[in-house]
């Protein structure tokens, strides 16, 4: 290759990522409004959200929620650019696991364990498990537009990305009107949903993000 046109195609490259940002802002932003309403119009908003989130456990669940969507969104961001290391955006996934992973603990400590078995279960796990995948379908299909647009290095991994993120948008989403507060609930029923939503991701990634 001849040195103009190497830099022919990284000036190309640069206005690629240049204009991803925007367009992926867009998807995520549109995504997350998008499945507010759906959550507004379907199953609606916890009646009494504006009392319970004024209890640890419900700020908790919903604060966790979304720093996991802010760090998943990221990793997604990143993995559509071609040459942008992931390893800072996957540094900060540490975040919401290690809050997690203290509010098992918290919970564990707190609750007697007669009754950590009915905290995991909640009142409707099969409910979660088929709502939350359903609210990140308009995310998922905004951000796989986005990343029509843009150059992942592997459209397999950005799908998954792109499910991780969708996913744990309508986690946050749907924690506003999940009536299980419990640590050990959310550590099981919503990442079971996410992780169905990524593996839907992985699969459609490999056939609708080559390029």
């Amino acid at each position: 290759m001849q040195t103009d046109d190497l830099i022919k195609l990284m000036t190309q490259d640069a206005r690629v990522r240049h204009r991803f940002n925007p367009v992926f802002a867009v998807a995520v932003i549109g995504g997350l409004l998008m499945s507010v309403l759906l959550l507004i119009g379907t199953i609606g908003l916890r009646p009494d959200l504006a009392q319970a989130i004024q209890t640890p456990r419900v700020a908790f669940k919903i604060g966790l929620m979304f720093i996991l969507a802010a760090t998943c969104t990221r990793i997604a961001l990143c993995i559509g650019k071609p040459g942008v290391s992931l390893k800072p955006a996957l540094a900060i996934l540490a975040v919401p696991v290690l809050l997690l992973v203290s509010g098992i603990v918290l919970e564990l400590r707190s609750v007697a364990s007669g009754e950590w078995a009915a905290r995991l279960i909640g009142q409707n796990p099969g409910f979660c498990l088929l709502f939350l995948p359903l609210l990140s379908l308009a995310p998922l299909a905004l951000m796989f537009a986005a990343l029509k647009q843009a150059a992942p290095g592997s459209p397999s991994m950005a799908g998954a990305a792109a499910g991780f993120a969708s996913g744990a948008i309508a986690g946050s989403v749907y924690a506003l009107h999940c009536p299980d507060d419990s640590p050990l609930f959310v550590a099981t029923w919503y990442f079971i949903g996410i992780t169905l939503v990524a593996f839907g991701g992985w699969l459609l990634g490999g056939r609708m993000l080559r390029w």
